[in-house]
C-alpha cells in the first residue's frame, strides 16, 4: 500500500455519497504501509455509527483484471475464509471509477500484523491458508499470477545494469533454474488454485488477546497480487516471512514446524510438493528480490512510500541455493 494518487476529503465525500448508501465520509486517512496501489482509510457516519472501510486506487492494474481479485475475496468470504469484503456501488459494480482510474471499497478488518510471530501465530496462519486453498477451489474464475516466471523474463534485464557482477551472476543462474524448473514434469503436476502471492506478515491481521490467551486470526487481506498459481509457491511466499529468523533468513524450527503441521492437517502435501520444496523455497525468494530491486532502482513517485530493502531477500535466496545444494 502507498499513496501514488492525491485525493481530498471534499472531492471524496461527494463521491462516495454518488457511489454509495453507506452515510456521509467524515474522516481519509492515506496509508503509507506497502508499495503498490494508492489506499486509504475512509471512515463515513450513518446515523450515530461510524465504519471504516478501505478505499484503494488501482496503479498498475487495469478495471479488466480486478474482477478476479476482487470476486475471489466475495468467494472466499462466503466460504468461511476471513478476508475483507468488497462492496457494491448503487449500480451493482465492483470495479469503481475514480480520478479516472479503476478503484474498489473492502471492508476493514479488525486486529493488527504481528510482526514477531509465535509458533501459535504460524499455526493459525498456516491452517487459515490450507482452508483458503481449499476454498478457492470451487471459484470459476482463472488468471495467472502476474508477478510469476514471464514477469521475472521480462524483469531481470531491466535490473542488471543496477547490479554487482555476483549479483547478476546470482540473478542470472537462479532464473535459469527457475525456467528449467517451471518447465519441469515435477512442477506441471503440482496442486494449484487461487494465491494469494503475497501473505507476509503486514497482510495478515490479529485480535488482541489478553495473556495467556490463543491468538485469534481476524484476517488475510491485500490480495491484489493474488493468482491461479501453485499453491506450494504460496506456502513458500509465506514461511519465508513468517518463519524465519530476520538477520540471517534461516527458518526457526518451532515457527516452520508449527506452521507445517497446521496446514499438512488440513491439506497434506503431494509427493511432487515434497520434490519442489527446495526448488520453490528459492523461487519465492527470487520472485521477491526481483521485485524490491525493481522498486527500487526504477522507482515510481508517490506522496507516500516506504521502499523496503532489496538485500533481504538477496541474502534468503543465497540461504536457500546453499541448503538446497547440501
Amino acid at each position: 500500500m502507498a499513496v501514488y494518487t492525491q485525493l481530498n476529503l471534499e472531492e471524496v465525500a461527494v463521491w462516495f455519497k454518488n457511489q454509495f448508501s453507506l452515510g456521509d465520509v467524515v474522516s481519509l486517512k492515506g496509508i503509507s504501509s506497502g508499495i503498490e496501489n494508492s489506499n486509504f482509510f475512509l471512515t463515513a457516519l450513518q446515523g450515530n455509527v461510524q465504519t471504516e472501510y478501505v478505499l484503494t486506487i488501482f496503479e498498475r492494474l487495469s478495471a479488466q483484471e480486478l474482477p478476479y481479485y476482487l470476486e475471489l475475496m466475495q468467494h472466499l468470504s462466503k466460504h468461511g475464509i476471513k478476508v475483507p469484503a468488497p462492496f457494491l456501488n448503487k449500480q451493482q459494480d465492483l470495479v469503481l471509477d475514480l480520478k479516472n482510474k479503476p478503484g474498489a471499497l473492502v471492508s476493514k478488518l479488525e486486529g493488527a500484523s504481528v510482526m514477531a510471530p509465535t509458533p501459535e501465530h504460524c499455526h493459525e496462519v498456516g491452517m487459515m491458508l490450507a482452508k483458503m486453498h481449499l476454498a478457492g477451489a470451487s471459484f470459476k474464475k482463472n488468471q495467472p499470477n502476474l508477478r510469476s516466471l514471464p514477469w521475472w523474463q521480462e524483469t531481470v534485464p531491466q535490473i542488471l545494469p543496477f547490479l554487482d557482477q555476483a549479483q547478476k551472476n546470482l540473478l542470472s543462474e537462479e532464473l535459469q533454474v527457475q525456467t528449467e524448473f517451471f518447465h519441469s514434469t515435477t512442477y506441471q503436476d503440482l496442486p494449484q488454485g487461487p494465491s494469494h502471492c503475497d501473505l507476509f506478515r503486514d497482510n495478515v491481521l490479529f485480535k488482541d488477546a489478553s495473556a495467556g490467551s490463543y491468538p485469534e486470526l481476524s484476517g488475510f487481506f491485500d490480495f491484489y497480487f493474488a493468482g491461479t498459481d501453485k499453491w506450494l509457491f504460496d506456502i513458500c511466499v509465506t514461511v519465508n516471512d513468517w518463519c524465519i529468523e530476520h538477520s540471517s533468513g534461516a527458518f526457526k524450527p518451532d515457527l516452520i514446524s508449527a506452521f507445517l503441521h497446521a496446514y499438512q492437517e488440513i491439506r497434506p502435501f503431494t509427493d511432487e510438493e515434497e520434490i519442489a520444496w527446495p526448488f520453490m523455497q528459492r523461487a519465492a525468494a527470487l520472485r521477491f528480490w526481483i521485485s524490491r530491486l525493481w522498486d527500487l532502482h526504477l522507482p515510481r513517485e508517490a506522496a507516500l512510500l516506504t521502499p523496503h530493502d532489496p538485500k533481504h531477500f538477496e541474502r534468503i535466496l543465497r540461504l536457500r541455493v546453499k541448503q538446497h545444494a547440501n
